[in-house]
C-alpha cells in the first residue's frame, strides 16, 4: 500500500547512537550524562541543527542509582545541558523500562501535534556498568561494619514482587511452542547477520564512533581509543557452544547465549513535522505512520511486541504483509519468535484487539500459519538484533527505529514494523515508512 504524505506527518530527521558497550567494557567508566550527551550532540551535528532550536527533550532513563546525584538527578536536563541545548528548553526524563526510547517518540509527537513544540529531541541512555551496589535498611538502625548486607540490584534482573523476567519469558516460550533449539538458532543468526552488516558498513549510518580517553589523576591523557563496533558481538559464536549453555534462574529455555547482555549506550532522534523539515531543508529519515504504547498481564512479556504491532497495524489500516521488514527487540530470543507466532495467526490479525488482550491473559493464542511464520522470520532483524548488538534497555527502542529506517533506505523504501517489550509486560510499537 502506497503511503500518502502530508505536511503534518511526524518525521525523524536525525537518528544516531553510540556504539553499545558490553558490561564492564570500554564504556564502563563513562558518566551517564556524558554518554547521553554524545548521542544528542551527534544527532544535532549530523544535520547542522542549532541547539537553540530544540523546543523539548523527552529522554528515556530507567536507573538513577548510577548518577552523580541519585536523588532527583533530572537525567534529561543534565544530559541536554552537556549536549549544548539551551537551558530554557524543558525536558522530561522518562522511565517505561525497555520501551522508553520508542515511547519518547510517541510523547514527543504529542507535544508537536498539540502545538507545544516544533522540534523535539528524543531517545534514551543506559549504563549497566556504572550501577552501584546497595546497602538497604541501615539509615535508622545501628549496625556493626561486618553486618552490612550488600545487594546487587541487577542480578537477577527483574522485579522483587514478581519472577525474574527470564523465568517468565522461558515459560511463555514453552507455552507458545518455541523450542530452545529455535531460540539458539535465532541467537546464532543475530551474530552472523550483525557481522555481515558491520563488514559492509551498514552501522556507520546510525553509529557515531566514540572516542575514549584514559587519563591519569592529574587529567593528562594517557591513551585514546575509538570504539566503532558494538562490543556484544561475537564473531566466533557457534550453535554447538550455544547448545551447551544452561538456562538461567531455573527457566526452561533462556540462556546467557540466547539473551542480550547488560549493556551501556545511548540513542538520539530528532523529530518534527514534515512541513518544518521542508522549511529547514532537512530530508526525513523516516515518517511515523502509527505508534502505540500498550500493557498486558505482567507474566506474559514475550507477547507484547506482537500486540503492539497488531495495534499499530489496526490504527494505520495496514496488514502484516505490507511490512517489508520487522524489527523486534531480542530481549530474549523467544520474544521476537513468540511475537512472530502471534503475527502469523490469522485469527489474531483479524480479531478485535481488546478481546485478544483478554484471551492472552488467560491462555496462549495458538494455531499460527507456519508458512507465514517462516516468511515473517525471514524479514525479522535482518542486520542482527540485541543479542549481537546489545540492549542498553532504555535506549534500545530508538535503535530499532533507526536500524529499520536505514535498512529500508538501503532496500528501496517501504514500511517496517518495530516493537519492543518492557518490564512487567509493557510494549511499544511503531510503523515507519521510508520513501
Amino acid at each position: 500500500m502506497k503511503f500518502k504524505k502530508s505536511k503534518d506527518d511526524i518525521v525523524c530527521v536525525s537518528a544516531v547512537r553510540t556504539p553499545f558497550g558490553k558490561f564492564g567494557g570500554s564504556l564502563r567508566d563513562i558518566d551517564i550524562f556524558d554518554l547521553g550527551a554524545v548521542a544528542m550532540k551527534s544527532a544535532m551535528d549530523r544535520i547542522n541543527l542549532n541547539p537553540e532550536l530544540v523546543d523539548e527533550v523527552w529522554w528515556g532513563n530507567g536507573d538513577t542509582t548510577n548518577t552523580k546525584d541519585p536523588y532527583t538527578p533530572v537525567v534529561a536536563r543534565q544530559t541536554m545541558l552537556k549536549a549544548g541545548i539551551s537551558p530554557e528548553t524543558p525536558s522530561v526524563p522518562f522511565d517505561q523500562a525497555c520501551t522508553s526510547a520508542m515511547t519518547t517518540v510517541k510523547y514527543g509527537s504529542r507535544s508537536i501535534q498539540l502545538g507545544d513544540a516544533d522540534i523535539v529531541m528524543t531517545g534514551g541512555s543506559t549504563s549497566f556498568s556504572t550501577v552501584p551496589f546497595l546497602l538497604r535498611g541501615i539509615r535508622w538502625e545501628g549496625k556493626r561494619h561486618t553486618s552490612f548486607l550488600v545487594e546487587d540490584p541487577i542480578i537477577p534482573l527483574g522485579y522483587k514482587d514478581y519472577a525474574p523476567v527470564a523465568v517468565d519469558s522461558g515459560n511463555v516460550a514453552v507455552e507458545y511452542g518455541v523450542s530452545r533449539e529455535e531460540q539458539d538458532e535465532l541467537a546464532y543468526a543475530s551474530h552472523m547477520n550483525y557481522g555481515k552488516a558491520w563488514e559492509r558498513g551498514f552501522f556507520k549510518k546510525e553509529m557515531a564512533p566514540f572516542e575514549i580517553c584514559k587519563q591519569d589523576k592529574k587529567g593528562n591523557v594517557l591513551s585514546t581509543k575509538i570504539l566503532d563496533i558494538d562490543e556484544q558481538y561475537r564473531a566466533n559464536i557457534s550453535l554447538e557452544a550455544l547448545s551447551k549453555l544452561k538456562p538461567v534462574f531455573g527457566n526452561p529455555t533462556c540462556t546467557a547465549g540466547n539473551s542480550p547482555g547488560m549493556n551501556d549506550g545511548a540513542t538520539a532522534q530528532i523529530i518534527m513535522k514534515r512541513e518544518k523539515a521542508d522549511k529547514l531543508g532537512l530530508e526525513p529519515i523516516y515518517t511515523v505512520v502509527s505508534t502505540t504504547a500498550i500493557a498486558l498481564q505482567p507474566r506474559i512479556m514475550p507477547v507484547s511486541p506482537g500486540f503492539a504491532i497488531k495495534k499499530c497495524l489496526d490504527d494505520a489500516g495496514l496488514n502484516i504483509q505490507d511490512m517489508s521488514f520487522i524489527e523486534i527487540n531480542e530481549a530474549f530470543a523467544c520474544v521476537p519468535l513468540v511475537s512472530c507466532k502471534l503475527l502469523s495467526n490469522q485469527r489474531f490479525l483479524q480479531s478485535d484487539y481488546k478481546e485478544l488482550v483478554r484471551e492472552a491473559s488467560a491462555k496462549p493464542i495458538l494455531d499460527n500459519d507456519d508458512s507465514l511464520y517462516q516468511e515473517l522470520k525471514s524479514r525479522l532483524n535482518v542486520n542482527g538484533g540485541a543479542i549481537a548488538i546489545g540492549h542498553p534497555n532504555t535506549a534500545s527502542g530508538a535503535r530499532l527505529l533507526m536500524t529499520a529506517a536505514y535498512n529500508l533506505k538501503e532496500n528501496g523504501g517501504g514500511y517496517a514494523a518495530c516493537a519492543i517489550c518492557g518490564g512487567l509486560t509493557q510494549g511499544a510499537g511503531t510503523i515507519i515508512w521510508v520513501e
